[in-house]
């Protein structure tokens, strides 16, 4: 059976989903806001808040509240994405209390001391510079500024040293409560859980909370054919190409993420039998959508020397471009079999079901069966996959990013003149 959203009297989301036979449950307390909603002054502050909550919340030290969610052979975990904030933890069988009131401490409770602030801007200084420092993660940086420029979508969720110095106790407790308040709560488990148990621990743990609005919901990100290329002594290019595409809400969600997989999504995938197994252009080649609310993209990621990088930017246009026109039904098929598999096999763990589901409240208001999933995919059909061709060449745009020596500097510029001449 689906199981049922219920609203607590301040807007706060439960959803419980039993999966008789587990000896294990997932909690997770999701907020629908994150990066995008920050402004230039604040980029970063969602991440930094995920760090600080864990420094210490509620009655618990930081070391308290690893050391209790561990002492139930718990797993406690946290991310933050451009609209989403994630708080989670893993435990066994009749480790509800003890994971809604960590959570709820975390979300709504946290010390955010100003020594401890001090110190965590150091730590995410260090991650940015890692991030940098890491050429398949710069590349990636470098072709979300491209295509979402002085947008919040194209700034690094991680922000700059710059945009964290300001960020006070006080600063940082407000955008807490703008970022978390209870409308864009949900409060989601699934394993081994009762919903009468999980309804009464969510209701004392965040009923009492003021029934107040938070943060706006963000601008959907407009796309741009921005690009980078970024000279760098390296054994390998990195390479970045990026089309417009659309949100998790419009109809042709399903026939896209089809057509990705199709292109990228794995051995049999055009671009992986082409671009690695017939011409030798790359060992690691994959194709991926980015799906916010209301857009997205395609892209593709490929490592390659630096002397393939054009050549391989060029193979990847005509493969988007052939695909577009020629979907074979086999091909087609196949993708439908991987992605259900993906769908469904994630519905067997845990954490991949209830984060799931708390993103289908934040985005739908609804939850989705399998099955109506399931019949999703199997309807569409080749028409569809043309179509949604049409709708990501249309504009006329590309955007990428290439990080290597000069040899492979132009590859970005490969793939626009090719998509353009296609």
């Amino acid at each position: 059976m689906t199981p049922a959203i219920h609203t607590l009297s301040n807007g706060v989301r439960v959803i419980c989903d039993p999966m008789p036979g587990l000896e294990t449950l997932a909690l997770s307390v999701v907020a629908g806001r994150g990066a995008a909603s920050e402004d230039v002054g604040r980029s970063g502050w969602s991440h930094l808040l995920e760090h600080m909550v864990f420094k210490g919340a509620g009655a618990r030290s930081a070391r308290e509240i690893v050391e209790a969610v561990e002492s139930q052979g718990g797993q406690v975990n946290a991310a933050t994405g451009y609209e989403r904030t994630s708080f989670q933890i893993r435990a066994l069988k009749g480790g509800l209390p003890l994971g809604m009131e960590i959570l709820s401490d975390l979300v709504l409770r946290p010390t955010l001391d100003p020594a401890d602030l001090t110190k965590e801007k150091s730590v995410v200084a260090q991650e940015i510079a890692e991030a940098a420092d890491t050429p398949d993660d710069l590349v990636f940086e470098l072709a979300q500024a491209g295509a979402y420029p002085d947008q919040p979508h194209g700034r690094p969720i991680l922000g700059t040293t710059k945009s964290l110095k300001p960020a006070d106790s006080a600063a940082i407790e407000a955008w807490r409560a703008a970022l978390y308040a209870p409308d864009q709560l949900v409060v989601s488990a699934a394993g081994a859980v009762d919903e009468a148990e999980l309804l009464s621990l969510a209701e004392a743990a965040f009923g009492d909370q003021p029934a107040v609005k938070g943060a706006p919901s963000p601008p959907a990100p407009v796309f741009s054919p921005g690009r980078a290329a970024k000279l760098r002594r390296l054994e390998q290019a990195h390479l970045v190409l990026l089309l417009p595409a659309f949100g998790a809400r419009d109809e042709d969600y399903f026939a896209l993420r089809l057509f990705v997989e199709m292109l990228g999504g794995g051995m049999s995938s055009r671009l992986f039998q082409e671009a690695r197994e017939t011409r030798g252009l790359a060992y690691a080649i994959d194709g991926w959508s980015d799906t916010y609310a209301d857009a997205g993209m395609l892209g593709v990621y490929a490592g390659c020397a630096a002397a393939d990088a054009a050549p391989l930017a060029e193979l990847t246009a005509a493969q988007i471009l052939d695909l577009a026109q020629h979907c074979g039904e086999a091909e087609l098929a196949r993708a439908k079999a991987q992605l259900k598999a993906h769908l469904f096999m994630a519905r067997e763990q845990p954490l991949s079901r209830a984060e799931t589901a708390a993103g289908q409240a934040l985005l739908f208001g609804r939850l989705f069966p399998a099955a109506e999933l399931g019949r999703a995919i199997d309807a569409v059909t080749a028409a569809d996959i043309a179509r949604v061709g049409d709708r990501l060449l249309e504009p006329g745009l590309a955007a990428g990013s290439v990080l290597g020596s000069k040899t492979a500097l132009g590859a970005v510029e490969a793939f626009s003149d090719a998509l353009a001449k296609g």
